[in-house]
């Protein structure tokens, strides 16, 4: 399997920038850092409703991704509690 190239909006790396040290910041950058490996993993779930747009849960925190097979590139687009990433 190719490893994916991952690419994350300047707004998203504002938004893991925002979550505190106790937030589990260092968890979040992991599991991104996980996605170059494998960018569907186990526990991540297509959202309904948009196109090629899946989840992955990190503890309280919700990141929204999207996967392009063609070019081998996760494109992180969201990062924010689970609160509020859906809005």
């Amino acid at each position: 399997m190719a490893n994916y190239k991952v690419l994350i909006k300047p707004s998203a790396a504002k938004e893991i920038e925002a979550v505190g040290q106790k937030g589990g910041r260092q968890q979040i950058v992991t599991r991104i850092r996980s996605l170059a490996r494998d960018p569907r993993p186990f526990g991540s779930e297509k959202l309904s409703g948009r196109e090629d747009l899946y989840r992955l849960r990190v503890g309280r925190y919700r990141v929204l991704y999207s996967v392009g097979d063609a070019e081998l590139v996760v494109l992180i687009v969201r990062v924010g509690h689970r609160k509020d990433i859906y809005r």
